[in-house]
């Protein structure tokens, strides 16, 4: 956990004029905030604090925008319903009378007298807050007395935070102005939005000083050494690579290529420049000399949540051995208690949990978990069998997807018998709209099957904590592979790295008990980045990558991207609890149940009114 206190200090921010307008360096002295590391870095732990955390920002919150996820109906508050309507203002607090979205809320702060408010921290406010204070603290560097390792810890930070909240403002967006020195306040606004590259490119040079900077373990640090084991949130040079990779993959994407250039292709310079930076990272770790790497496949839900009790953040193993959170933000709110209290009671419909608010899998989207022999299931090789859908099917379906069949509570209670097993056929017990789910299907990936109501795997007994990180690990292997790719032409490209692209993905399909890509996926570029696109999408299911990673391929109002699906069928005989993966279906059909009429407008987020009426440089998104 971040060691040091955050400076106290509460906001009201409502959109970037605050930011712009405010002179928050008035309230702190030149003298006392940089004068020595222990003082400058009570000044940067704010910044970690910046950080909205999407799973616990509300009582339930949603943070999956793609053809991922459908919310039961009679729900119209949360950001997935909006955008389902193509309703893409209700980011904003102005339009989001709940105040439920993780993007924008109305009070923000980054800390208060009685801890951090876990409803009080969003994205917008809180990036530009962010972003000024790293520009603070970069301005006044020389004026801390410390060693060098100390100095570089701290512009390490400053650095990567900068390009951090640049960069998730963004890909949301697109080019804005890169801010990179403390602006007067009251001074008249000219500054442009610059193109998404031009944004990159300083994004990318802020994301390599920080790499130049940090540690890869801070724990073996003279500094970090103090406060050895919990230094696991700080930013690492690991993770400025990992960004530094990031920001240059989403530049040569043809989204952001074509708003940059005007071509919908790849840009193969910033591919492979993306690939450099993920190839330098994978070097380090698979050089073995890290606390980083794949989580063994038998503890993969310790990479979102941890329900002993010890309020241990996710994102390592059980025995703290291995990382494979590459970065992720604190936990606000009360303790690891936050998640019982709304989250966790939003996967298996409302006649097992106590909550109004029901997210579930699209049935187009479980489609895309293949079988366990590495092909999708619309390959004529794949044995995928419609009278035996379940079977023989990647590991990731059964760890995620509750399914037909499936126990959905493990005590035995009279009153909940007809609830023990999932009937999830057309029309059956759990197929319900409201109270049930809309597509044959629940999300499981973050919850335990005693999450219920019954079990109480929610409630004190034990303490349920679900935390998903930033990036993770097997994102990095995907991200690589797809850059690579992209870069080369070809699947068997490798670039910075011995692996190549191919290998990439294997490696994360190997922690899975998945079979390789198959040599005819790897035959054309084409038909591999199908697969890269395939595998992301079963990898980083419902972790809130979707939505961006169908926007920057230019897939977001394509057919079947922009359409949710349910999964009608029979069940044939009587549902066998022991092995539901035998169970036999018949009429095995998919049901169009929303179709989403997007157009080039919705490809990229429109900004506030507010501050695109401050000057004529600050244009907003077109067709908004």
């Amino acid at each position: 956990m971040i060691g040091a206190a955050a400076l106290t200090l509460s906001l009201g921010m409502t959109s970037c004029t605050d930011y712009l307008d405010k002179a928050p360096e008035s309230d702190i002295s030149d003298t006392d905030a940089y004068k020595d590391f222990h003082n400058f870095q009570g000044f940067v732990e704010e910044l970690y604090y910046c950080q909205p955390d999407p799973t616990n920002g509300y009582w339930t919150n949603s943070w999956n925008w793609g053809e991922d996820e459908i919310m039961n109906i009679n729900v119209n508050y949360h950001m997935c319903y909006k955008v389902d309507q193509g309703d893409f203002w209700g980011w904003q607090s102005e339009f989001d009378g709940w105040q439920s979205g993780w993007m924008d809320r109305a009070s923000n702060e980054t800390t208060s007298a009685n801890g951090p408010d876990r409803f009080k921290h969003s994205m917008w406010p809180l990036a530009w807050y962010g972003i000024r204070k790293a520009n603070m603290g970069i301005e006044n560097l020389d004026k801390i007395t410390a060693t060098k390792e100390e100095k570089d810890l701290i512009a390490g930070q400053l650095y990567f935070f900068r390009g951090w909240f640049h960069f998730m403002l963004m890909q949301y967006f697109g080019g804005l102005p890169y801010i990179d020195s403390v602006l007067p306040a009251g001074e008249k606004l000219t500054l442009p939005r610059l193109s998404y590259a031009e944004c990159a490119e300083k994004a990318a040079a802020d994301f390599r000083k920080a790499a130049d900077l940090l540690p890869v373990d801070w724990d073996k640090t003279t500094v970090g050494r103090v406060t050895a084991g919990k230094n696991q949130l700080r930013v690492t040079k690991i993770a400025a690579l990992g960004y530094l990779g990031k920001d240059l993959l989403w530049a040569a994407s043809p989204l952001m290529n074509e708003e940059s250039t005007g071509a919908t292709t790849y840009n193969k310079d910033f591919a492979k420049r993306a690939a450099e930076a993920f190839g330098e990272l994978l070097n380090i770790v698979d050089g073995g000399n890290t606390q980083f790497g794949l989580i063994p496949f038998d503890e993969y839900s310790e990479n979102f949540v941890t329900m002993d009790g010890s309020g241990k953040m996710p994102g390592q193993n059980k025995d703290n051995t291995i990382t494979e959170a590459i970065f992720r933000g604190p936990t606000y709110g009360s303790g690891w208690g936050c998640s019982a209290w709304g989250q966790v009671k939003c996967y298996g419909g409302m006649d097992i949990n106590d909550s109004g608010v029901t997210f579930m899998p699209t049935a187009n989207y479980v489609n895309y978990y293949g079988m366990a022999n590495g092909l999708p299931l619309d390959d004529s090789d794949s044995q995928f069998d419609k009278t035996h859908p379940w079977k023989d099917r990647d590991p990731r379906f059964y760890h995620d997807i509750k399914y037909d069949g499936c126990q959905m509570i493990v005590k035995e209670d009279d009153g909940f018998k007809d609830w023990r097993y999932a009937d999830m056929q057309t029309n059956g017990k759990y197929r319900d709209e409201y109270r049930g789910t809309r597509t044959g299907y629940f999300n499981y990936k973050f919850v335990s099957t005693k999450c219920n109501k019954v079990d109480d795997g929610y409630g004190w007994s034990p303490q349920i904590h679900m935390h998903i990180p930033w990036m993770r690990l097997s994102d990095v292997y995907l991200m690589y592979a797809e850059a690579a790719a992209e870069a080369t032409g070809s699947a068997t490209g490798s670039v910075g790295c011995k692996l190549t692209a191919v290998d990439a993905v294997n490696k994360v399909r190997e922690r899975a008990g998945v079979a390789a890509v198959a040599d005819k996926n790897t035959a054309s570029l084409d038909n591999f980045m199908s697969e890269v696109r395939r595998e992301r999408a079963v990898e980083l299911s419902f972790e809130g990558h979707r939505f961006n990673d169908l926007r920057r391929w230019l897939l977001l109002d394509k057919y079947p991207y922009n359409i949710k699906t349910s999964q009608e069928f029979l069940r044939v005989g009587d549902m066998n609890v022991d092995d539901p993966t035998k169970n036999t279906v018949a009429e095995w059909s998919e049901k169009v149940i929303l179709k989403r009429n997007f157009s080039k407008k919705h490809y990229w987020l429109p900004l506030k009114k507010s501050d695109t009426t401050l000057y004529p440089e600050f244009g907003q998104n077109p067709g908004w």
